[in-house]
């Protein structure tokens, strides 16, 4: 029996429009009122997913997201951070010498502010369009304050040139961080063995539940893992094969109310 449902945002819960559907809205509060547990899993801060929490009544004690692809686990009413694993300022310095190497904009998220680093002249960062919530502080690295814990560092860019920088990545850098594409232009770095399972994991150990108990619903490479972790992993339709390869379920697209039909049919009595 399902207990608990992990949810994305983007390209899952979110149509092309970044809007949550009625049907899906209605679909998640029917979950909620028979007791499921309804987590959004997500790569964002929990400062740039309150507007979409409080419109599915997830702002109540009880209610938890995973936040930073798993690298915190927070209640949703207080923000409390119940686990976390953030970045070592040494992992920090590193990956701001790859992005001045690969020549691309580097961010460093820390809770809700956005520090947008001078790694390149040529490239500016697709960052502050991709997650305008937050609080972006341009910061020369001089100025950078290397006692505030970074949760994970990201590069934002138009997809042709980020996936041919991807590349050129070392395979280090593979071996010790989670190097992950979020969405076809935002490559995240977080630290290694951070991951949306790894954060789901640690909230099911907190409220008693097995990972048969629970779903996820996904489409991204940063979903992977949470999909392989669930009794129930369901890709969305318009997923990446890897997803999909991975998935006991395939469901609509982000844009035919997806998370819903899934809902409906395996959650709501």
């Amino acid at each position: 029996m399902i207990k608990l449902v992990a949810i994305d945002l983007d390209g899952t819960l979110l149509n092309d429009q970044k809007k949550i559907s009625q049907r899906n809205q209605v679909a998640i509060e029917q979950a909620k009122a028979q007791g499921i547990k309804v987590v959004i899993c997500t790569g964002r801060p929990l400062e740039a997913i309150h507007p979409f929490l409080a419109q599915l009544n997830l702002e109540e004690p009880g209610d938890y997201s995973i936040t930073f692809n798993g690298g915190f686990v927070q209640k949703n009413d207080t923000g409390e951070v119940l686990e976390k694993k953030v970045l070592t300022s040494e992992q920090v310095k590193e990956l701001i010498t790859l992005a001045q190497t690969l020549d691309m904009p580097l961010d460093l998220l820390s809770g809700g502010k956005v520090y947008t680093l001078e790694t390149s002249t040529n490239h500016l960062s697709l960052y502050p369009e991709i997650n305008p919530l937050l609080t972006h502080i341009p910061t020369p690295l001089a100025d950078l304050d290397w006692q505030r814990p970074y949760n994970k560092a990201v590069i934002g860019y138009e997809q042709q040139l980020l996936d041919q920088k991807i590349t050129e990545i070392p395979r280090h850098f593979k071996e010790q961080y989670e190097v992950i594409k979020s969405r076809a232009v935002l490559l995240e770095f977080m630290p290694k063995g951070v991951t949306k399972a790894y954060g789901l994991a640690l909230l099911a150990k907190d409220l008693g539940l097995t990972a048969a108990e629970i779903m996820t619903i996904g489409d991204e490479e940063n979903d992977l893992p949470m999909i392989e972790y669930a009794g129930i992993g369901v890709a969305m339709a318009n997923a990446v094969d890897q997803v999909k390869a991975v998935a006991n379920v395939v469901t609509a697209s982000n844009e035919e109310d997806g998370v819903a039909q899934v809902i409906e049919k395996y959650l709501l009595k």
